[in-house]
């Protein structure tokens, strides 16, 4: 029988297996669309390392009523992300991001605590083709293009 002093810790995983196991404990994944434009900085470290903020718009479910909606959340990210959104990132364009929650809280102007919580990005994707992402949602009516009447289609 094995005790419990002699047991290996986590059932047999490694302390490096469990240090993996807490971080992937506060794991976010999400897809949306920009609200506008990252907003970029650079940090005045040593490294002058560039941080990008964001609004990601994130569709939720249908209700009873049908209704659409979205959550639009805070987002941060730092270093060659930061780059990558300061160059290729615009509003409207659609993106799978993955990271984790941060919460915290600060002092306004006038000694008020406020509290935030920003999603800091580890990695984000293009969750559509550059084609898909430049077309006007304003020509499209339920999923399809409007076609004029006087088009030539290949097919009658």
């Amino acid at each position: 029988m094995l005790s419990i002093e002699s047991r290996p810790d986590s059932y047999g995983t490694s302390k490096s297996e469990q240090k993996k196991e807490e971080d992937a404990m506060n794991k976010v994944i999400l897809m949306g669309r920009l609200t506008k434009a990252p907003e970029i900085k650079y940090l005045q470290d040593d490294n002058k390392t560039a941080m990008a903020r964001y609004t990601l718009a994130v569709d939720r479910r249908y209700g009873k009523d049908r209704e659409r909606k979205a959550d639009f959340i805070s987002c941060v990210t730092f270093g060659k992300n930061a780059e990558f959104a300061e160059s290729y990132l615009k509003k409207g364009t659609k993106i799978v991001i993955s990271g984790n929650i941060r919460t915290g809280s600060y002092m306004d102007s006038e000694g008020v605590k406020r509290y935030s919580s920003n999603v800091v990005v580890e990695e984000h994707f293009f969750a559509e083709s550059k084609k898909a992402s430049d077309t006007d949602p304003k020509d499209e009516k339920d999923g399809f293009m409007s076609v004029p009447e006087d088009a030539e289609l290949p097919f009658e």
